[in-house]
């Protein structure tokens, strides 16, 4: 992302603020979370935990889906919704970009992205991934993870064709050959494992330590502190269910997102569920993903990710 583009966001950025704080300042009556495809926000979503927790005083909970981190960002800077979860670098470029957002929360991915290639690829190492096309988005964690592995390589970001597209785009451009590999995470991992023909190449684990992340406006976060940690007490509650009910976790996410059954089993099979803190290791791993983009020119400036990690007051 060039200079200027950020200027522009950043402008957008400063706009979106004033609304936002706004709004943060007065009684919480909506609380709107933004979700993607998968994750202990769905399940949260499909058992009501976070309704059932404001009921008794009339706060409603709005769901806003999103196909990926960088929109979602985008949206809560600017004060459309409150809280969401994204991957590692959604956050980042946010943060480069002055985004009105905090980090309140972590959880480690063991699994579930990483590099897929067609089955009868000649593709075998990932160094014959030089001068290939790779299909990803943007700003979001499987952006993160095809650097780390050229890195890990020995190659340079300009040794491939970045593809840059969402995933519901990067599928079918995956599964009609426009792609030589796709880097993603699930449930479009699976899609592309179970649906389309798809073989892994990388694994992100293999190649860097990778983190998700819960993520607040931060007006919302610091006018409200009681409700943002209550937030991520039902998410906790959903997610400690998960770690112990994955087939149920899988009928669920597929009854919320449209996506098979047997899909999202794959899955919820391999996910982490668990949320905690923004922990020195996490906060150390997010700020190597950090210094990684800017390395290579992709954010303008070094950000340090602790200056926007939550620090909330005693309500």
């Amino acid at each position: 992302m060039r200079r200027r583009q950020f200027l522009q966001l950043s402008v957008a950025v400063i706009a979106g603020a004033v609304s936002s704080r706004a709004r943060a300042q007065k009684v919480v009556k909506e609380i709107r979370i933004g979700y993607q495809k998968t994750g202990v926000l769905v399940v949260a979503r499909q058992q009501s935990i976070l309704e059932k927790k404001f009921a008794d005083r009339a706060i409603a909970v709005k769901w806003v889906e999103f196909t990926s981190g960088p929109p979602m960002m985008e949206a809560m800077s600017n004060g459309s919704i409150d809280f969401g979860a994204v991957g590692d670098s959604p956050p980042i470029f946010a943060q480069a970009a002055r985004a009105n957002v905090v980090y309140v929360a972590g959880a480690p991915i063991t699994n579930g992205q990483g590099i897929l290639v067609p089955a009868a690829s000649p593709i075998r190492t990932i160094q014959d991934l030089k001068g290939k096309r790779i299909g990803f988005g943007k700003g979001t964690s499987a952006h993160n993870v095809v650097i780390a592995t050229l890195e890990k390589a020995g190659l340079n970001y300009s040794d491939i064709v970045p593809v840059y597209l969402s995933p519901p785009d990067a599928g079918p451009a995956f599964a009609n050959g426009s792609l030589d590999a796709w880097a993603v995470w699930d449930p479009y991992f699976a899609i592309g494992e179970k649906r389309q023909n798809g073989r892994i190449l990388v694994n992100a684990y293999e190649v860097a330590k990778t983190n998700s992340f819960y993520i607040a406006n931060r007006d919302f976060a610091e006018s409200h502190p009681s409700e943002t940690r209550e937030v991520i007490d039902g998410l906790s509650e959903a997610a400690r269910w998960a770690e112990n009910h994955r087939g149920d976790v899988a009928k669920a996410l597929a009854a919320v997102t449209g996506v098979p059954l047997d899909v999202q089993t794959v899955a919820a099979e391999r996910a982490s569920f668990i949320i905690g803190p923004m922990t020195e290791e996490i906060i150390t791993a997010q700020q190597d993903v950090a210094d990684r983009f800017h390395r290579i020119g992709l954010i303008p400036e070094r950000i340090v990710v602790r200056d926007i990690v939550w620090r909330p007051t005693p309500s």
